[in-house]
């Protein structure tokens, strides 16, 4: 199978994966208590353990096709266009690789429910927003835009104009989706208080931090 199909059958299953992703994430809009019993009901599906050992499969067959495409054709890319593809396409491996292994540390070493507030600790601990926060907002909005760039190539018999709509319109989608979830992670469409075991991970980490740091500096005394 070529790579680029190969990619294109990994696409398909994790994008009817990353659709009830984000339907949950919006269900947060409504209320925690929906989207955690969204998740809930979602979990009986996509953690089967042949759903979830596909899901797995798909996820490392699109992050090692995807990254031999981009580097593939670098120096051949000319335009927005092209580029634009390239980009997210690259920023979407790099948010598969480091949030799904994230997700499962947080299930087998920290023993955690990687639910709604395990997504929404480092937005609320200070000062991991700054990297958080545009960390999510960038998935979603690469995402849209990726997939507006593959309808471009995919209806290329339409207008030009028709085609570029493929992308904005998407694009601008995806971007007020994105605002909206980050919005919620971050408390300001219904206020919560994430539980100190979430945070707990930041603040540790930090503290590891803050007394290698102050090693450091007594062994430079």
């Amino acid at each position: 199978m070529k790579r680029r199909t190969l990619h294109r059958t990994s696409a398909t299953v994790l994008v009817v994966f990353a659709c009830m992703h984000i339907a949950n994430h919006l269900a947060s809009l409504s209320s925690i208590a929906l989207h955690i019993d969204f998740m809930a009901r979602a979990r009986e599906i996509y953690r089967q353990p042949i759903v979830e050992a596909l899901i797995l499969s798909c996820v490392v067959m699109q992050i090692a096709s995807g990254l031999w495409l981009v580097l593939r054709d670098w120096s051949q890319r000319k335009g927005l266009l092209p580029w634009l593809q390239a980009i997210s396409g690259g920023y979407l491996a790099m948010f598969l690789l480091v949030h799904v292994g994230a997700v499962i540390v947080g299930r087998t070493v920290l023993n955690l429910d990687t639910n709604f507030y395990f997504a929404a600790a480092g937005i609320n601990v200070q000062p991991f927003q700054f990297f958080f926060a545009p960390y999510y907002f960038l998935a979603v909005l690469a995402l849209f835009a990726h997939l507006g760039c593959a309808a471009f190539w995919m209806f290329h018999s339409s207008s030009l104009t028709v085609r570029r709509m493929l992308i904005v319109v998407p694009t601008l989608i995806g971007g007020i989706i994105s605002l909206l979830i980050v919005l919620s992670l971050a408390g300001l469409i219904h206020p919560f208080e994430v539980p100190e075991k979430y945070k707990s991970t930041y603040r540790e980490g930090e503290r590891a931090k803050v007394g290698a740091n102050q090693a450091k500096q007594l062994e430079r005394q």
